[in-house]
């Protein structure tokens, strides 16, 4: 299934992250992997009534993450996912697993029935926090045509977040997003340069004049930045404005009593309606309801 839905003829869409508790095997592992998938559910749930198009499934809390996660993360995350599809039918659901595990995020998406992937190093190499991720756009498409899972959608990330690219610093952020769509990337999304730190507009504008495909915002879109990103195709809200920590009951999360020292607080009954709200009311006409399909 190909998703015109909120990433294609509907602008400015809002996704929620779903950061999943630390999975079985990570360093900071330690819940049981049943209230894991417990409270993945709950978030899941709480974004849906907030008002999200859609939602990614990633897993946040294994730091500190390797390029070569072990099957037991794969196996997770695909649990994790068929339930989040389960609880979350109708929405437009991806999943990012990090760090670059872009073909096992393929194989999770199609044995979880999701619609896209968030992908890492597609095009261009770049040194990550984990070392040196090289483009992966022919090896992944590949898989994907393999595995009979062209109905995934591949939205790929461009100058990565907490990454250093004098590698490429002679390749523009709009050069990059054209090679990523001659590369047949479905999306190219557009970050500051860590989680939470908002992209430079003026590098929207950029990339939206260089392709044709979907653009989306990937890090710190608050209510009061909002509008310099109203032309992106999806705001992914998943920082210290937009999400609920895993440590946090569910009944914290409806009451939006976290403690005030929590770092990533998400206002599931103020922001996230907030900002659908804002874009249901129409601001500049660029937002227009319509179901995506199940």
């Amino acid at each position: 299934m190909r998703l015109p839905g909120p990433f294609g003829r509907l602008k400015a869409a809002v996704v929620g992250v779903v950061h999943v508790g630390a999975l079985p095997g990570t360093p900071r592992s330690s819940l049981p992997m049943a209230q894991i998938i417990d409270q993945a559910c709950q978030e899941a749930a709480a974004y849906k009534d907030a008002g999200v198009d859609g939602l990614i499934v990633e897993n946040m809390h294994d730091v500190p993450y390797t390029v070569c996660p072990g099957p037991e993360v794969t196996a997770a995350m695909t649990v994790i996912s068929a339930a989040v599809r389960q609880t979350c039918p109708h929405l437009a659901l991806g999943v990012q697993i990090l760090c670059a595990a872009n073909q096992q995020a393929i194989a999770v998406a199609l044995a979880a029935g999701l619609d896209f992937i968030r992908a890492e190093g597609f095009v261009f190499s770049h040194v990550a926090d984990e070392g040196i991720i090289n483009a992966c756009a022919g090896n992944l498409l590949r898989y994907r045509k393999q595995v009979g899972a062209e109905n995934i959608q591949i939205f790929a990330d461009i100058k990565k977040k907490h990454s250093a690219h004098a590698l490429t610093a002679d390749v523009s952020v709009a050069e990059t997003a054209s090679a990523a769509e001659l590369f047949l990337a479905d999306g190219v999304v557009l970050t500051g340069t860590a989680t939470g730190l908002p992209a430079d507009p003026q590098e929207l504008k950029e990339v939206k004049h260089a392709v044709k495909i979907p653009v989306l915002i990937g890090s710190g879109v608050t209510l009061e930045n909002v509008r310099n990103y109203l032309d992106a195709n999806a705001l992914i809200i998943a920082s210290s404005h937009s999400f609920v920590p895993l440590q946090t009951s569910i009944s914290n999360v409806n009451n939006c009593q976290v403690p005030s020292n929590t770092q990533g607080v998400i206002m599931m009954e103020t922001f996230l309606p907030k900002l659908t709200g804002l874009f249901l009311t129409g601001v500049q006409g660029v937002f227009t309801v319509s179901p995506v399909d199940p």
